[in-house]
């Protein structure tokens, strides 16, 4: 059911669900620090499987999901167009995927790099989920990491949050994000983007509550179900929109 192939010159992992010859969902997998996708997890793959879901999990290092040029992960393109312009394309022409039918889901440094990829481009993705989104990760610049090389300083870098890409008037209509409270790192960006959406107005769910291991994948894993099914649900409400 996973194979590993390359997209654009990248390595992606990918989930075909057996016994569907064209699925109607697909799902855009954004990894965390540790590169892990959904291939090394039994749970998500089940949920796949159950739900005859397709799924892409491109690779991009410590890239942080950005439009700004990691090194790590290449010299010229940067992980957010790699996703626009190569990885979005290929989940749309292998499995004849409609737009409506995509959806953005990111644990970690993809839980913000999935937020602010739907926050920046609502029409390519009106359902996207964060799981234990490092939304603050402006913190970490100083302290040796990819980011140093990415940005010319830590304001530079703040101003390119998902909370700065949040507009007031174009939003994706089907958004989720959730932390284990125990998640002490990036708890607090997490509280200060629901206080922003909820003054805006901007229609999301939230899960602050359930603790289960903390920034872990115990945690990762407790909240899959529950995210797969809010994508599900928003992909069927988007295709009863267009009909």
């Amino acid at each position: 059911m996973w194979t590993r192939l390359e997209i654009a010159g990248k390595s992606a992992d990918v989930f075909d669900p057996p016994d569907v010859v064209r699925p109607r969902f697909g799902l855009l997998f954004l990894h965390d620090q540790d590169g892990e996708s959904l291939r090394e997890s039994a749970i998500y793959t089940r949920l796949l499987h159950e739900g005859k879901l397709a799924c892409v999990c491109p690779q991009a290092g410590q890239s942080w999901w950005t439009d700004r040029v990691c090194p790590e992960f290449d010299a010229q393109v940067t992980a957010e167009r790699h996703v626009l312009e190569s990885v979005l394309p290929f989940l749309r022409e292998r499995w004849g995927l409609a737009p409506q039918g995509i959806g953005l889901l990111g644990i970690g440094m993809g839980g913000q790099g999935a937020l602010r990829l739907a926050f920046k481009h609502p029409r390519l993705f009106p359902t996207v989920a964060g799981i234990s989104s490092a939304l603050d990760y402006h913190d970490l610049y100083g302290r040796g990491t990819a980011l140093d090389e990415m940005y010319d300083c830590k304001e530079q870098c703040r101003q390119d949050t998902a909370l700065l890409h949040v507009h007031p008037a174009h939003f994706s209509p089907h958004i989720v994000f959730c932390i284990d409270p125990e998640d002490r790192a990036w708890y607090r960006g997490n509280d200060r983007l629901h206080e922003k959406m909820t003054a805006l107005g901007i229609a999301h769910e939230i899960d602050f509550t359930t603790r289960m291991g903390g920034h872990s994948w115990p945690y990762f894993e407790h909240m899959a179900e529950r995210a797969i099914r809010f994508l599900r649900s928003g992909w069927e409400q988007e295709g009863r929109r267009l009909l």
